[in-house]
């Protein structure tokens, strides 16, 4: 920062939450005026998408006020950390209304609007006032006076429109730079899928002989209720903790000893066996892995494959392909969340079965692309986080003066 630069705080250099009553002056109870839920206002987006009006009786009691030009900041958790921001503008008759939990800036006349959005959409803004927030689990928001009290760097207007012009032309190259990153990334998972894909039995219109009832051991449904749960114990797996071929043990629930002798009456789960999601989502399968002891959650299935004509993995992977996916799902239920019957799964048709040396020589290509595409996507990753520091390093560089 240049020594010319004036500083000031947040409160000095903006009208922090202007009043309603200017609205009042100015519109009627039945005049419309833009609405902006939480979701529309958006991450690395610099101006607010105010698609939604309503008539001012039906807002004004209730919601945050905002006119055109001022800047919108999110102050509950996560909307804060995650950097949801944006200027006001093209509002239904120059007004908006939006989420109690928006922080409103009116800048003064010497503060351009997009020059506070740039300052801040920094990462140590966000870091500072995380550092700062207060209230319960969940429900956490930025404090009053830290956003009051934080210094802003002012220089004149002009050369506030000079910097922003650069920010933007960079900025932009940035956004197509990532755009085209990702879209380089799925396009290499889409080839990794297909050639996945082209390892296993293709059904086409006959999708065979044997079900799966005949393949395996036993296909045993879960306890249609809620286990209870401690912090410490053994995991029950739920739908969430069911990935594509592996469980996912990211705050999994557990229960007892006593608890998983009581959910394992039917069967206990054993290493090698499958754990299907008959929700939520449905389709998705999963091998526990040797030494591991789980019990199952609700919405779940336990597939114990016949050692001598499957390889565990391999079964899951097959239930995993597209088609095997889409018969699977062919005969879900529900109306807003697809459920898959117990009965379904049992009948559920193998269109043919590979020797077991075979199965294994496949699951070695399998995991062959696996690594393949996880070298991708830990290259392209790479890339993109160097993308989103490239951006922090200019705000760093323009707010400093040396841009």
């Amino acid at each position: 920062m240049t020594s010319a630069w004036e500083v000031r705080t947040l409160a000095e250099a903006c009208e922090i939450k202007p009043a309603k009553s200017e609205v009042r002056q100015r519109l009627t109870d039945s005049d419309l005026v833009s609405f902006v839920p939480m979701e529309d206002l958006r991450i690395d987006q610099k101006f607010v998408s105010a698609n939604q009006t309503r008539e001012l009786s039906d807002v004004v009691g209730s919601y945050t006020y905002f006119a055109d030009g001022d800047v919108l900041l999110a102050k509950i958790t996560p909307c804060f950390e995650n950097g949801k921001l944006g200027i006001a503008r093209n509002l239904e008759n120059g007004v908006g209304f939006g989420s109690s939990e928006y922080i409103v800036f009116r800048p003064e006349s010497r503060l351009e609007p997009q020059w506070l959005y740039y300052y801040l959409s920094r990462d140590s803004f966000r870091a500072e006032g995380e550092a700062r927030m207060g209230g319960a689990v969940g429900h956490k928001r930025v404090a009053k006076e830290f956003i009051e009290n934080y210094p802003i760097p002012i220089p004149a207007p002009h050369e506030q429109r000079r910097i922003v012009a650069i920010l933007d032309e960079a900025f932009a190259g940035i956004t197509t730079a990532k755009a085209n990153t990702e879209k380089t990334l799925r396009h290499a998972q889409d080839l990794v899928s297909g050639l996945t894909e082209g390892l296993f039995p293709q059904d086409g219109h006959s999708p065979g002989k044997h079900s799966l009832a005949e393949l395996c051991e036993s296909i045993v449904d879960c306890e249609h209720k809620t286990a209870p749960t401690q912090e410490e114990g053994i995991p029950s797996i739920r739908t969430p903790n069911i990935g594509r071929g592996v469980l996912l043990l990211d705050g999994v629930n557990r229960v007892s000893e006593a608890t998983y002798k009581e959910w394992t009456r039917r069967a206990e789960p054993k290493p090698g066996d499958l754990i299907l999601a008959r929700e939520a989502p449905a389709g998705n399968v999963a091998v526990i892995p040797k030494g591991m002891r789980v019990c199952l959650g609700q919405r779940t299935v336990l597939l114990r494959p016949r050692r001598s004509v499957f390889e565990s993995a391999y079964l899951a992977h097959l239930l995993l392909q597209r088609n095997s996916q889409k018969r699977l799902l062919a005969h879900s239920r529900g109306a807003t969340v697809q459920h898959v019957n117990v009965k379904d799964i049992r009948d559920f048709k193998v269109a043919s079965v590979p020797s077991l040396t075979e199965q294994k020589a496949v699951m070695e290509q399998v995991q062959q692309l696996a690594d393949q595409e996880n070298r991708l996507t830990e290259l392209y990753t790479r890339k993109l986080a160097a993308l989103d520091e490239l951006k922090q390093s200019l705000l760093q560089r323009a707010f400093s003066g040396q841009l």
